[in-house]
């Protein structure tokens, strides 16, 4: 069991995880979870971590076939811009590898911002810890356990 599952049980959220087989040479991982688990792209959210004015470090969650706005993000967080963070930075914030950055129990509760397109869904999807475990919950249960903000993130 990861962090993320460990933080949704805590919280006696409703939650499902889901398991696929991950491969390696997949050339989205977001993409992959959608093909994988039968699961329309626009439900899946990839977790991606920023840094912002070379200070902070934010999370913004956005459907897997979109890219993270820099400028959506910097604004929500109230920073002049955002930048991608390094992968060892990321790593070591999150507790987590990259393809498997979870926004439920990271090692450091950071800023967590999910893209307002999140709102009209039913049930999102998000990684559970790990490549190739997916945990599905309402948005509404996300943004509260993660402590985020809705907003425009998408690009």
């Amino acid at each position: 069991m990861t962090p993320a599952v460990e933080a949704a049980n805590r919280a006696r959220i409703a939650f499902t995880t889901h398991t696929y087989n991950h491969d390696d040479s997949a050339a989205s991982y977001g993409l992959e979870a959608a093909e994988k688990l039968g699961v329309a792209p626009e439900c899946i959210f990839k977790t991606l971590v920023v840094s912002l004015d070379g200070k902070r470090l934010a999370v913004g969650i956005v459907p897997v076939e979109s890219q993270l706005g820099l400028k959506p993000i910097a604004r929500a967080a109230g920073a002049k811009k955002a930048a991608l963070a390094a992968t060892a930075e990321v790593e070591r914030a999150t507790g987590y590898v990259l393809g498997g950055v979870s926004p439920l129990g990271q090692k450091k509760r950071l800023p967590t911002y999910i893209d307002a397109s999140a709102e009209a869904l039913e049930t999102l999807y998000v990684s559970a810890g790990k490549r190739g475990l997916e945990i599905a919950l309402a948005p509404a249960d996300l943004a509260a356990l993660a402590r985020a903000e809705f907003a425009p993130l998408a690009v």
